[in-house]
């Protein structure tokens, strides 16, 4: 097998296509439904998944919940403005930080946000180039940080979004993301309870989406990318109604490359589950061989991305590299607040 070059995972975008904003109703979204083995192409609209699923399946959803990460402060001493998201919190006051502009935040420099509720001192160096940092504040972290932080919306969003809650899912739960996990923005209570009533069961699990997800892929081959690591955690419930329903001959539909990457971490070779919790940097691509998902629903990713890779070791390159230029030419709206693509 020839070796993969990061360049054989781009295609032509144009930036209009770039979601702005979520649509009004959740569930209106477009759906393109890829068939991986003829790789043959439907359009449908998002509350149509219905169609898709069947009895005895099992549908895999993400209920973590996004934090307001995102904190605009100052120097403590010359006033300096400073940017941190929370990346990964490694104790009560302790967090690894992503800081714009780096150049401010050497160890031992002070911040301060807000009127001084809160305050950080910066104690060490990641090896990839983030922060450790120590917070000071009173009272509990969370309730601090909901009034002081926003949303760390991706980058290649520039609109302001009014309404927080439309950057979660309506079953987000556990607190602790610096993204949200965007397939499943479009699903609705009302859909989930529809999808229930037709016998499909619902699992919940938790990956707590860091801000490599947005990182460019720097490596030209592709072996060659290193993965960030995420927290996960799958609860023996969720775990045993995957498994159920895979023995009945279910399919397992992953909602996201969140709920798939966690599933491939967890899972044995023979497909089963396993419960637990741990960090996992599982780098999916062309060549791997997938144990525990069937059916994975997803949005439509950046070029040259990590996600477009893992849809493209479940689907194809080829398959998947046609679909998004027939995206591209039937105007999808594409990332974070664009349309989704079901691939069974």
């Amino acid at each position: 097998m020839k070796q993969l070059k990061v360049k054989d995972f781009d295609y032509y975008l144009p930036e209009e296509l770039i979601a702005q904003r979520p649509l009004e109703q959740r569930d209106m979204s477009r759906l393109m439904v890829l068939h991986r083995q003829n790789g043959s192409i439907e359009h449908k609209t998002f509350r149509d998944i219905i169609d898709y699923l069947n009895p005895g399946d099992c549908l895999v959803l993400n209920d973590t919940r996004v934090i307001p990460a995102r904190l605009i402060g100052e120097r403590e001493d010359t006033g300096g403005q400073i940017e941190f998201v929370l990346l990964n919190r490694l104790d009560r006051d302790r967090w690894e930080v992503l800081v714009k502009p780096g150049r401010r935040a050497r160890i031992g420099r002070r911040f301060v946000f807000g009127s001084g509720e809160l305050t950080a001192e910066v104690i060490g160096n990641t090896p990839s180039g983030e922060r450790i940092v120590r917070f000071g504040f009173n009272g509990v972290f969370e309730e601090v940080l909901d009034r002081l932080g926003n949303m760390p919306l991706p980058p290649y969003i520039k609109e302001k979004l009014e309404d927080k809650e439309r950057y979660q899912t309506v079953y987000s739960k556990e607190e602790g993301s610096a993204a949200a996990p965007t397939a499943g923005l479009h699903f609705t209570h009302d859909l989930l309870d529809r999808i229930k009533a037709k016998g499909v069961n619902v699992a919940f699990i938790t990956l707590h989406v860091g801000l490599g997800t947005f990182r460019p892929v720097k490596a030209e081959d592709v072996e060659d990318h290193r993965m960030h690591s995420e927290y996960y955690r799958i609860g023996k419930d969720a775990a045993g109604t995957i498994n159920r329903a895979k023995d009945g001959g279910g399919r397992i539909v992953a909602v996201g490359t969140t709920s798939c990457r966690t599933l491939e971490t967890a899972a044995a070779d023979n497909g089963i589950v396993q419960a637990g919790s741990g960090w996992t940097d599982i780098f999916i691509y062309p060549g791997y061989r997938f144990k525990a998902m069937d059916v994975l629903l997803t949005n439509f990713h950046l070029p040259e991305s990590t996600l477009i890779m893992l849809v493209s070791a479940f689907a194809g390159r080829e398959n998947i590299i046609r679909a998004y230029n027939t995206a591209v030419d039937e105007r999808y709206r594409f990332f974070s607040f664009g349309d989704a693509m079901l691939i069974v």
